[in-house]
Formats: C-alpha cells, sequence, structure tokens
C-alpha cells in the first residue's frame, strides 16, 4: 500500500472562504485558523507488527465515519479532511516498484515510502482483496440479532414456494437489499476452484440477450442424471423462476444405453423414459431460449448440472458455496441440510428418489433467503457485513465509485453516485471530476491496465515460457551466488510504457485533489495471473512446451506467489 498523502495546496483567503462560511470545511478553519493543515503522522511499527486490509478500510472510516482511532498512524487536525479519495492499481507489488522507481517518480513523489500490508493469499483472486476493503463486518446489536433470528423464523414459517401462490420472497419485494443479487455470484477464481468448466470440447455456452429482448434475471435450475455406458448422463432437466413456477421440466433420453437408472436418487425409471425421444441438443436448444449470459442461475453443486447439459454459463449463485460449511471450503453441506434447517421443510425424503423442480425451489428460496438477509446470514449472527459505501452513508457521507460495471454494481450503495468505466483513462476523467465535486467525501477508482497486461502475457503461452526460463534461470544463478541480491527480472518496453501511463495517471489525479484531501493508493497483488496460470497447469498435470520438470515448475511457481504477495 502506498502511504496516505495529503494535498498541501494553500488554502483560500479569509475574503473568499467568507462567501462559503456555512460550510463545515470554513467552520474548521476558522477554530484551527486559516494556515491550518491536515497531516498524517505514521507511528514507529512494533517489531512483529504488520497492517493488513482492515487497517486501510479502518483508516477511511476513522477519517470520515464513526470508526476507531487507527494504532499506526495519528490524524492531525482530522476535521480539516474533506474528502478521502482511495485508488486500487493490481498489479503492482513491491519488486516491481523498488525495480521501477525512476518510472514511478510520480507515485514516489505523491505517497512517498509505501507501507507493507499484510495480503490475503494470492492464490485467491482480486475480488477478495476489493472486498476486504469495500465490505466492513460490523458487531450486531443485540436488538439486531434477535430481528435476524425473527424474520428468518417467520420466512421458514410460510413454507416452500410454488406454482400456484404467491413466494414472499419473490423479486418484488427484494428492496433496499443489503447487497446487489450480483454479489452473490461466483467470481471466476470461484468458479475454477468448484470445477464449472468452460470452452470444453463439445460444449456450448449461453448467448447474450436480442436486442429487445427481456430475458429472465434469475433462474434456478436442478437436473437428474442415470449411469450408462460412457457415465453419467442427463435424464431430465428443471428450470424454476423466483416465484417457483415451473419454467421448463423435460425428459431426456441418453446418447448410450443405460446401465443403472440411479432411481434411489435421480427418481428416474425405465418406465419414465419409454417412449422420450428428446435429446440433449433438444434440451439444449430449449435452454438457451430460457437463459440468456444475462441471467443469473442459481442451483446446489451446479458444477454437475451445467456438466450434464454440457453448457457453460459464467452468472452462477450456487447454494453449496453460498452457506459456508464450518469445516472450511473443501466441504459442502447437502441441500436436504440447508433446507431443513433455513426454510423448515423436508426434501429428498421420498423412496422415490429426488424431484428436479422441487430440489431447484429449494435452491432458490435459500438463495433469495442469503439475498435478502445478507452475506453473514446463515452463519454466526454476533457479526454481520455492511458496504462500506453504506457505512459511510450512514454517518452522512456521500460517495462516488468508479469502476468496471460488474464491481460497481456489486460495492455501491443505493445513495452513492454510480460510475461504470471501461478504460483507466476514463476512470481518470470521472475521478478528477468528482473529487472536485465539494458535495462528495469518498471516490474510489481503479487503474487495471497492469493486471489486464499481466493476464494476456499468462494466457500466451510463448511468453509464458519465456518467463518460466527467465525465473528458473535467475533462481539457478541465485543459489550459486554467494551474494543473495534478490530475484530481479527484465521488463519489457511494453510494461514500461504502461508503468508511464500509471504514474502519469496518478500525478494527474493529485493535481486536482483539493486542499486537505486524502489521497490512499493500494496496490493489491503483484502478478497473480502467472500464479493461476502455473497452478491450474500443476492441478492438471499440463506439461510446459518448454523442458521444465514438475519440480522446477513448484519452485517457480513458489517464487513467483512469494512475490505476488509482497503488497
Amino acid at each position: 500500500m502506498r502511504s496516505p498523502k495529503h494535498k498541501t495546496h494553500t488554502p483560500s483567503s479569509k475574503s473568499e472562504r467568507d462567501t462559503n462560511a456555512t460550510t463545515a470545511s470554513s467552520t474548521f478553519f476558522d477554530i484551527y485558523g486559516p494556515e491550518a493543515r491536515a497531516d498524517v503522522v505514521f507511528k514507529t511499527p512494533d517489531a512483529d507488527s504488520t497492517l493488513n486490509l482492515q487497517d486501510v478500510q479502518g483508516l477511511v472510516t476513522w477519517v470520515l465515519a464513526e470508526g476507531f482511532m487507527p494504532s499506526w498512524v495519528f490524524i492531525k487536525n482530522k476535521p480539516l479532511i474533506p474528502k478521502v479519495v482511495m485508488l486500487y492499481v493490481p498489479g503492482l507489488d513491491a519488486a516491481l516498484y523498488m525495480s521501477q522507481s525512476k518510472i514511478l517518480s510520480g507515485l514516489k513523489e505523491v505517497c512517498g515510502n509505501p507501507r507493507a500490508v499484510l495480503a490475503l493469499s494470492c492464490v485467491s483472486d482480486r475480488m477478495q482483496t476489493i472486498d476486504a476493503l469495500l465490505t466492513c463486518k460490523t458487531k450486531r446489536k443485540r436488538n439486531e440479532v434477535d430481528s435476524a433470528l425473527k424474520k428468518h423464523d417467520q420466512t421458514s414459517e410460510q413454507g416452500p414456494c410454488s406454482g400456484g401462490s404467491k413466494n414472499p420472497l419473490s423479486m418484488e419485494v427484494l428492496k433496499d437489499l443489503p447487497f446487489p443479487i450480483t454479489y452473490y455470484t461466483l467470481t471466476a477464481k470461484e468458479l475454477e476452484d468448484n470445477g464449472y468448466f468452460h470452452d470444453q470440447p463439445g460444449f456450448v455456452s449461453t448467448l447474450p440477450a436480442p436486442s429487445g429482448c427481456c430475458p429472465y434475471e434469475i433462474l434456478a435450475l436442478d437436473c437428474e442424471m442415470c449411469v450408462t455406458s460412457e457415465g453419467f448422463e442427463l435424464t431430465r432437466i428443471s428450470l424454476v423462476d423466483v416465484k417457483g413456477q415451473v419454467v421448463l421440466d423435460k425428459l431426456v433420453k441418453p446418447s448410450n444405453s443405460i446401465t443403472d437408472y440411479n432411481t434411489r436418487y435421480s427418481g428416474i425409471t425405465p418406465e419414465m423414459l419409454n417412449g422420450v425421444t428428446t435429446g440433449l441438443k433438444d434440451v439444449q436448444e430449449d435452454f438457451l431460449k430460457l437463459v440468456y449470459k444475462e441471467t443469473i442461475l442459481v442451483g446446489h453443486s451446479l458444477e454437475n448440472d451445467l456438466l450434464a447439459l454440457k453448457i457453460s454459463h459464467d452468472l452462477v449463485i450456487d447454494t453449496a458455496v453460498l452457506y459456508k460449511h464450518p469445516r472450511g471450503a473443501s466441504y459442502k453441506t447437502a441441500l436436504r441440510v440447508l433446507t431443513r434447517r433455513f426454510l423448515s421443510r423436508e426434501i429428498q425424503d421420498s423412496r422415490n428418489g429426488h424431484d428436479s423442480i422441487e430440489d431447484a425451489r429449494a435452491a432458490m428460496e435459500l438463495a433469495m433467503l442469503k439475498i435478502k438477509q445478507g452475506p453473514e446470514f446463515g452463519s454466526p449472527p454476533s457479526f454481520m457485513r455492511k458496504k462500506l459505501l453504506t457505512v459511510l452513508n450512514d454517518c452522512g457521507k456521500t460517495s462516488s465509485f468508479i469502476d468496471d460495471i460488474s464491481i460497481v454494481k456489486r460495492y455501491t450503495s443505493v445513495s452513492s453516485h454510480a460510475f461504470p468505466v471501461a478504460s483507466d483513462d476514463e476512470a481518470l476523467s470521472k475521478a478528477k471530476k468528482e473529487v472536485k465535486n465539494d458535495k462528495v467525501h469518498f471516490v474510489w477508482t481503479q487503474f487495471s491496465e497492469l493486471n489486464s497486461y499481466f493476464k494476456k502475457q499468462a494466457d500466451d503461452t510463448d511468453k509464458l515460457n519465456t518467463r518460466l526460463a527467465e525465473m528458473l534461470s535467475l533462481l539457478t544463478c541465485n543459489k550459486k551466488s554467494t551474494t543473495s541480491k534478490g530475484i530481479k527480472f527484465s521488463v519489457t518496453s511494453e510494461l514500461k510504457d504502461i508503468l508511464t501511463c500509471i504514474d502519469t495517471r496518478i500525478r494527474s489525479l493529485y493535481h486536482e485533489l483539493p486542499t486537505n484531501a486524502m489521497l490512499i493508493i493500494c496496490t493489491g497483488h503483484g502478478d497473480t495471473a502467472i500464479v493461476h496460470r502455473l497452478r491450474k497447469m500443476l492441478k492438471e498435470q499440463i506439461e510446459p512446451t518448454t523442458t521444465v520438470s514438475r519440480e522446477k515448475l513448484v519452485k517457480v511457481l513458489e517464487e513467483f506467489q512469494a512475490q505476488a504477495e509482497v503488497l
């Protein structure tokens, strides 16, 4: 993390300020004097102390809201600070910053020496870092705990949703949500970790909705499978909408001969499939007419259903992931257990096997319950999670949020100003405008060009092999050398150009800041793209086209990961 920095321009004269004497800033200048400045004084850290992302967030809530005073920094004349600007620059790790300090001279001039922050493991994706910065874990008050439990009990007593009755958790009543629905969809890393396949041979992908079409916003899916000579194959597909009404329910004839109808689980019998001519391609066509790329698909361990359908879809809410297992991410709670606990009813208790419509409805209700109550629902009730922008708004502070549209949807609050952007130049332009807005107290934006560059490099096989060979050579030389000077990389001209642009943008943003504004630059992880690519290669036992052995590949991965995790 780069150090917080305050703008130190000379404030306007007394006569100029008299024209706006009713503002809080003028009041504070009257108290502190016209020459007063806000300042940041870092305290000498203890030998075993480290900062984390919550400390960075805590600095924001201390300055703008009702947070606790940080132990690692002293804010002099805090009331003079009119706004906080937080800039996220993923990809800029400590090694790259130190080695390219000449190119990044503007960054150093603006923020001084960086402060190290204990990062989340870079095995996680960047969304978890953003989540740590932009969501607050707060302790519930006793009456809030009782209220949440009461709401849960009332919801459970209302019983299952059905096609003939209005579902109390339907979209019409999902107003004033703690977090938007898209917050609960799996990230790219979560999709990968949970076995969701993409771009596989024989798979088809959902498509964008045609112009003028009004696609379903959210549907729940459940499939049943039988065992054939080629493994598990689809025998039934069910889709229900948010009210529990059946949108699609069809039996499917497998392509290969059935060896086990799996009736005790699938509910499928030989009699049910007699005369069925619908094949996999037929239901794929039906599915793709209902589920578009923009449709959120809900299910329990949905990777199995999509695998049976041979369909790729990115927008997924998986209730097996949504409701955390107490023993950790490697465990998943069964749908029938979640339904009994949170919906107070039994499913999958028939000797005739599962019912895909019943399971789809249960998954939809569980998802809607979590969405309505918030991310911490189903966890120990003493804590709750709130968006940082909501916390600031509760204290009367207005925020402007400038980022990619998917992140904007995930973290903005109802009262904040949302600005979806598609490039760093557009983000800079919007940010420069918002920092000059006297009515805005917090501005968030991200410069993602560096992170995008690393992703492109990791996806290029030739460039990846060059990086591997370079790292292996450096490790070998470093091992032979009697004086360790650390690992240094050659930097391409393209990377230097990107760093130069980042430095220029930071200078430009800084010069637009009003007097006494606080600028916090958080760099996130370094090159995590290559870490994820190498981990995937090792997991899937993909051999690099170079002569690098698996043992050496592990060593190279360890070095890349260690470097990327130094913020």
